[in-house]
Parts: structure tokens; sequence; C-alpha cells
């Protein structure tokens, strides 16, 4: 020991001796003495206190057969270390050891020991003297914060509440417990929220993660998805009646609680389990359900630091199990929505037969639509939202009426997109205009498909808003991906949106879906994509809507979280027998010509029953179209599921509805006409119009 000489009060030996009467009896570090030997001789009054060792009973002994008593196992490794710093005097510092105390429940302590060795003033060794620090809190606190940050790290990676509830039982098992069981209540896992209350005894709880060290008698245990009840008086239910942990440090076979639960109480006696904490699972005031941890073949019990960690761990578990009830019962609403709004047949058309399928995933704003429109034709929609849940489906709902509101206006497809793009972006300058009004939701960046087919020309007319084009299946076999222009969109960039026409023979096939049919731009890979969904149609004998399912489940897999949507129609033709066409002379000698067209058709359809009335029908028109338009008039029959009456001139304007008064005598050719038919309306064309109207076969 290096001293001053000159010390007051003492001199240096006197300050030795107290330091040594210090060491052994005052500082909080355990000292060993140990001979050249290595046997221990002495100890101070620390060594007495780490986690209470009895280390009278151990004096004599070697460092190996000292290691043993606790539990040590490589105590001859130890042994080997120690007695190099006797042999060489390099002391060892800070070696971490991990011991087992002698006295019940045996737990498990760590120690940091450093070794030092004793020699006399010529350097001769006399012994070892080790300095034993006990860092059992240390690193259980250590332990403790580790295991929060790996558990809570692994959990909520699964939108999936059975996979969340097991993510925590795996993750505290055999760190924390030796086996743990999470239960949640069976409203949470309908995405439904129990409030708090005595009531929660009677709501049944089921088995959702389950995790257990070694091989425990699990007989009896419930599994996965069973019901798992805890009955009253004991710490479960305590535990949901106050919301609050509960540490049984001590759990001994006779605990009267134990009888009031026998199947349970049985497995914990036969698991030897010893400490057990339950926690309820809680978050944003809603009970989820109950995690209990057990130890049996871990001596060591619980005590209140375990039962913070445990509570922490819930909680977080908690709060992520609440995030996936939550998007769970959206997810349902929006499917219920989703579906709700969508056609819930489509209409059978004369034009073209249809068939549709859809594979359920994300609860998007994916749809189609198939809309009948004037002259015998039929609008083929397809769309995709942005985003998913609620607001995807609660635009797609939105989208779809005004597509059907636009379709009533007969405009060209190209058009029906421009005037869609700008109801988007008039609609999202609401939305960002009040970016706190959580009810208001963006439907920028939908991308809509827009097909009009026409039996009567065979002619099919598209326009894209950014949607993926379709393909054509021609009755031959030869499959191609129609080149349709892409516009921007809905309520991105310009509204530059262009139609392409292509002639179609009867029987041909279109596909539309709300992800590409044809995603590689390799033209091999595309051609092969190409050839997987020829051969899904056939036989040709195959009903269109198992065809249809077939082909979906080869289309190329996407990325994105879409609902894959499919909407197939086979295109019909209206032959000469069903169609008659004529070109009058804008005189006003045309009506009555009309009239004698008119009568000559029907008689020849087998309609003599409505030659009267579609004989008025048609003269209002045309004289309508000769006294507002110059040039030729346009009159044409088609014989569909109604008898439809259109007449075409070469003027732009619009005719409008009125009720003439009684004493005007004119006005009232088209309330006329309103009045005979089912319905009718007025159809723009690049040149001119064409005013339609439908009367029913059955007179």
């Amino acid at each position: 020991m290096n001293t001053s000489p000159d010390i007051p009060g003492g001199t240096s030996r006197d300050v030795d001796d107290a330091t040594l009467r210090a060491l052994f009896s005052e500082s909080p570090i355990g000292l060993h003495i140990l001979d050249t030997q290595l046997r221990l001789v002495r100890f101070n009054a620390a060594a007495r206190y780490i986690r209470a060792f009895p280390v009278e009973d151990l004096l004599g002994r070697t460092v190996a057969e000292v290691l043993r008593e606790y539990g040590k196992d490589q105590a001859d490794e130890v042994e080997a270390m120690v007695r190099e710093v006797l042999e060489t005097g390099r002391p060892r510092r800070d070696v971490l050891l991990t011991l087992r105390s002698l006295q019940p429940p045996h737990a498990e302590v760590a120690v940091q020991a450093s070794w030092f060795r004793l020699q006399d003033l010529e350097g001769c060794p006399l012994g070892v003297a080790a300095a034993i620090l006990d860092v059992t809190d240390r690193n259980q606190a250590q332990a403790r914060l580790a295991l929060l940050d790996r558990v809570g790290s692994r959990i909520g990676t699964a939108l999936d509440l059975f996979d969340t509830a097991q993510e925590l039982a795996e993750g505290t098992v055999p760190d924390f417990a030796d086996f743990t069981t999470v239960d949640l209540f069976d409203p949470v896992l309908r995405g439904e929220a129990p409030e708090p209350g005595p009531h929660l005894g009677t709501i049944p709880l089921r088995r959702a993660g389950w995790c257990s060290h070694g091989s425990p008698v699990t007989a009896g245990w419930p599994v996965a998805g069973e019901v798992s009840g805890f009955p009253s008086g004991t710490p479960y239910r305590e535990s949901l009646t106050d919301l609050l942990p509960r540490l049984v440090a001590r759990l001994v076979p006779d605990a009267e609680w134990l009888d009031r639960d026998p199947v349970r109480g049985r497995l914990l006696r036969r698991n030897l389990v010893h400490s057990m904490i339950v926690v309820p699972m809680c978050a944003r005031g809603v009970v989820l359900g109950l995690a209990c941890f057990y130890r049996g073949r871990r001596p060591d019990p619980y005590v209140d630091e375990d039962t913070a960690l445990a509570a922490q761990l819930v909680a977080r578990t908690a709060l992520s199990l609440d995030n996936i009830r939550l998007y769970n019962r959206e997810r349902s609403a929006a499917r219920l929505l989703q579906l709700s709004l969508r056609p819930p047949e489509v209409p059978v058309h004369a034009a073209v037969e249809t068939a549709h399928s859809y594979l359920p995933s994300g609860s998007g704003g994916d749809w189609f639509d198939v809309i009948p429109l004037s002259g015998a034709r039929v609008a083929l929609i397809a769309g995709d939202t942005e985003g998913q849940g609620l607001h995807a489906a609660a635009a797609m709902g939105e989208l779809r009426a005004a597509i059907g509101a636009l379709a009533d206006l007969d405009v060209p497809p190209d058009e029906l997109l421009e005037r869609l793009h700008d109801l988007v972006t008039r609609l999202d300058d609401e939305v960002t205009s009040t970016p706190h009004d959580a009810s208001r939701y963006r439907v920028v960046g939908t991308t809509c498909l827009y097909v009009v087919y026409d039996p009567v020309i065979r002619r099919c007319t598209m326009s894209s808003a950014g949607h993926p084009p379709p393909v054509i299946i021609r009755p031959d076999g030869t499959a191609e991906l129609a080149d349709v222009p892409q516009g921007p969109p809905l309520g991105q960039g310009v509204a530059t949106h262009r139609i392409t026409e292509r002639e179609l023979p009867e029987g041909s096939i279109l596909l539309l879906c709300n992800t590409p049919l044809v995603q590689d731009r390799d033209p091999q890979q595309a051609v092969q994509q190409l050839d997987r969904i020829r051969a899904a149609l056939a036989p040709e004998s195959r009903c269109l809507q198992e065809t249809c399912e077939r082909v979906l489940r080869v289309l190329p897999a996407d990325g994105h979280q879409h609902d894959p949507v499919l909407l197939m129609a086979r295109t019909r033709a209206k032959g000469p027998d069903q169609v008659a066409s004529w070109t009058l002379r804008g005189a006003p000698e045309a009506a009555a010509e009309a009239r004698r067209l008119t009568a000559d058709r029907l008689s020849a359809w087998g309609l003599e029953d409505l030659e009267d009335t579609t004989e008025l029908v048609v003269s209002e028109l045309v004289t309508n179209a000769v006294r507002y338009s110059e040039g030729p008039i346009g009159l044409r029959l088609i014989r569909d599921r109604t008898l439809i009456c259109e007449v075409s001139d070469t003027s732009s304007t619009a005719p409008h509805l009125r009720h003439a008064e009684a004493d005007e005598e004119s006005g009232r050719g088209l309330f006329i006409t309103a009045q005979l038919t089912q319905r009718w309306g007025t159809r723009p064309a690049r040149r001119g119009k064409t005013i339609w109207a439908e009367l029913s076969l059955s007179a």
C-alpha cells in the first residue's frame, strides 16, 4: 500500500490496519481471500450478503469446490484462471459469473469477479484476493430492457390478431416465462369493442396465443381458437374487474382459488408453477383480453419489476391488437360498402354477354360497371381508385354514380372522361381546402377505362384515363392488347383523352381488368401471357362465367394490394332483320314518308299493334328535325328488347321538353313522345345529334 510518510494522528501502519478493517467490515464489495492452494480462508462482511450465500460453510474449500456448490458448471476453468493469477501476478478483472443460490428458491445470481495476487514485500505469492460484486439487479434490469426492445420490435408486424398474440407469447418464452398464454374477447375478434365493467366476466374469451418452454403438461389446456373461461374469485377475474395487473409471487399448490378453477388449477400444479403474472390487455379504453405469464422450471419467482415489464409488454401488444381490430373493422365495413356499391347483378344486354369475377384482398376501390346506352349500345367500365379501406370504397361509389350520370348524357368516351376529370379536380380542391375534415377523401389519381360497343355497326370505341387497356380475343382465337391512347389519371395533369375505334366480329371477347392483363414489356413474354389468357378461354363450350374465373386465376401477379377485378364481354351483333335505316330529305313531306316507311317495317316485323303509336312518335321527331335543322334527316328503327326509334339531323342544338299552353299550336311534340314511350333522349354526335325513343314491344 502506498501512503504518505506523514499521516496526521497515526502512522502508515495504522492507516493500513484501518483500511483492512474497513474492507472486511464496511466495504459493500464482497472480499474473499484464498491461500496458495486456492482454498477459501477468509471473507469480509459483504460476502455474507451476496444473495444470502452461506460462505461460512465453504471455508477451507477450493475455488472449484465453492463454485460447484453454487451451481457453476465451468468451475474447473474458473479455478485454472485464478491459478494463473496466482502464478503470474497478472490480475483478472470484471469476469461475469452466473451462480445459483444455495437457499430456496435457488435463484440465479450474477456476480462480477476480479482476482488479484497477494504477495509479501519480496514478491513471494501469499494467495489471491477475490473482489465479488453482486450485479444481479443491474443485469436483470438490462435484460428486462433488452427483452422489452426485442419483443416490442417483433410485435405488430402482421395485420392478424392471432399472429400478434402469438408474437407476444413466443417473444416472452423462455427469457421471461416458462409458458405464456394470450386470450382475447370474442367481440374483439369480430372488430367490436367491449367496454370495461362487471359484464366482462360473462363475455367469452378465446385462446389467441400460446407458447411454452420444454414439454409442459397441456392436456385440457385451450388451444388457439377455443374458449378459455376464467371463474370468479381468481386472479384472472380480479384483473379483468379492476383492470390492474396481478402478481402471484408465491403460488402454493393448496391455494384456495385453484379449486375454483379446477382444470387450470390441475394444470398449474402438474407443471409445478410457483409464480405467475396476470395482465389485462387494454388500449384506448377498450378491454381486449388477458395475458398470463407462468414460471415453473425457472426457480426465481416474479418480482414487482417483472410485473412492470409485463405491463409494458402487454400495453404495446394491446395497442397493436387494437390497431388491427380497427383495421379489420374498417376493412369489413369497406368490403360491405364496396359490395353494396357494385352492381348486384350485371344487367343482361342484347349487345354483349357478360361475366365478371374478382378476388377480394385489399378492400380497395376497384370496380366495374355495365351501363345500357341508347341505340342498343352498351358501356363497359373498369376503374381503380387510390388507397384502400372505407375512403377508397366511398370514392368508388361516388365515381360510379358520377359515371352513371354522365353516361345518361350519351357523350363520347373521351368527352365523358374529360368531364369526369374536371369533376375529380373540383372535388380534390374542396378536400385540400378543408384538410382537417376527416369525412372528406381524395379521389384524384383514379384510373378509368370507358368502352362503348355498338352492335349495329359492330364497332368498339375506347378511351382511357391511365387505366390498363383491354385484351381483345377474336372468334378465330387471335389475341391482342388493344392500343388505347393513355390519358392522365383523373384529376392529374391536363385532361387530354382520346379515343380509338375497333371493328369487332360477332363473338369477339373483351377483357377489362383493374390490373395490367399483360405486364411484361418484353414482346416474347407478352405473347406468352396472351397465350395463357387464350388457353384459359378454351374450350369454347365453357360458360362465360367459368371462363372468366379461369382467366382471372392466370393473370400476372400484381405487386400492389388490389382487388383483382375482371369483366368479360362477348359481343353480339344486330343483323339486317333487326335494323332498318333511311335517309330523308329535310322537307315538310319527310314526316309523311317517315310514317309510311315505319308502317311497312313494323308490318314486316309483325309489330302491327305498334304502328299507330310508333308512327305518331316518328312523325313528331321528324317534324321537329325538319323545323330546327337543315340538310338530310336520318331515320333508324332497331328491334331489340324494345323498339328503338332514332331520328338524326345536322343541328347540334338539343331539344328540351316543355309544357305548351292550351292556346299554343306548337311545342307538344316531345311531350307527346315522352308520354307514349318508355324513355327518350338525345345523343350528341361529332356533327349534329340523334333524338331517340324506346317503345315497349308489348302493346
